[in-house]
């Protein structure tokens, strides 16, 4: 039987469902996420969508599952699909097919037509989203720096001097008096590779405040640097990474970096990835790797990356269903 999780009262699912998690994808996962990040993930879905999952169990222990996250102010006509798991000694069952359908079904009900998932390119997740139908929507590339033999001096001699231009930074959720600026800077994120029937993002304050305000509680600790034109104060670009906030492994996470159109051509990106780089060595000296990920089609932000020193960890596919 596939039982919804009652985030009210959840019991040990989420941790059950977690722990499926961990052990169906082993190795394909590179940094493994926290359980306070999952289950923020699973309940939520995010700010600004709704969430949703679901899951089998035998002898009071969930074998298998998935989650939705279901947007709620913009591409209203999509539902994610992820954390599709399958414990290892239970697969080739009948089960994923069963919850995969099962999924179809409840994102019908919500009146959605399009369902969006991810899996690594190669392997068996692939081969099951192919197998029942899926096409491929993106590519992305998963590429990670060692912070351990970085050349720092040379990463220092690359940093661009920028007239006009200047950076400033914080450490933790951005504080309220920024978040006008900050939801400035992330519409330049809808310039990102992604799939055309996607529309764009309202990157909205609240939403952006919730946002913020979860990262204290699912343990994560964002350097953030943004780039402003000296003349009027005009933001122009951003850059984070985040950080585990116990201090528990050695990964560190580039997340977004995006300059807005009218301040491109100045080397703004590479400034501020250097910049952040440099302050995380500083402030974190117990990072030994970041990660990032970028389609594979945004070839400047990757020529940014391979620039810095950034090697390719694995490939990881969007793939898309009509339904």
């Amino acid at each position: 039987m596939i039982q919804p999780i009652d985030f009210d009262q959840p019991g040990d699912l989420v941790t059950d469902l977690y722990d499926a998690f961990v052990a169906a994808n082993g190795d394909d996962l590179g940094p493994v996420p926290s359980l306070p990040w999952y289950s923020y993930v699973v309940s939520t879905g995010g700010p600004g969508q709704r969430s949703e999952a679901w899951v089998t169990t035998e002898g009071g222990r969930v074998v298998g599952g998935y989650a939705l996250a279901l947007p709620q102010h913009d591409n209203t006509h999509t539902g994610r699909l992820f954390t599709l798991v399958v414990r290892p000694e239970r697969r080739c069952r009948g089960l994923g097919s069963a919850l995969f359908e099962h999924a179809l079904e409840r994102l019908r009900a919500h009146g959605r037509n399009l369902v969006l998932a991810e899996t690594p390119a190669t392997g068996s997740g692939a081969r099951f989203a192919a197998a029942r139908g899926m096409t491929v929507s993106i590519t992305e590339a998963r590429r990670t720096l060692d912070l351990r033999t970085i050349d720092w001096a040379a990463l220092e001699r690359m940093r661009p001097e920028v007239d006009g231009y200047h950076l400033e930074r914080w450490v933790g959720p951005t504080a309220p008096e920024l978040l006008r600026d900050l939801a400035t800077l992330m519409g330049g994120m809808n310039d990102a590779p992604r799939d055309a029937d996607i529309e764009d993002v309202n990157f909205s304050i609240d939403r952006l405040r919730a946002r913020e305000q979860a990262l204290p509680a699912i343990g994560r600790l964002p350097y953030t640097m943004i780039v402003r034109r000296t003349s009027d104060g005009a933001p122009a670009g951003y850059t984070r990474i985040l950080v585990d906030e116990d201090r528990s492994d050695s990964w560190g996470h580039q997340t977004d970096t995006t300059v807005l159109r009218e301040h491109r051509g100045h080397r703004l990106g590479l400034l501020l990835k250097i910049g952040n780089l440099l302050w995380l060595r500083e402030r974190e000296p117990h990072i030994e790797r970041v990660i990032t990920w970028n389609a594979v089609s945004n070839a400047h932000m990757l020529a940014i990356n391979e620039a810095l020193g950034f090697e390719l960890f694995d490939e990881q596919t969007d793939w898309r269903l009509e339904i």
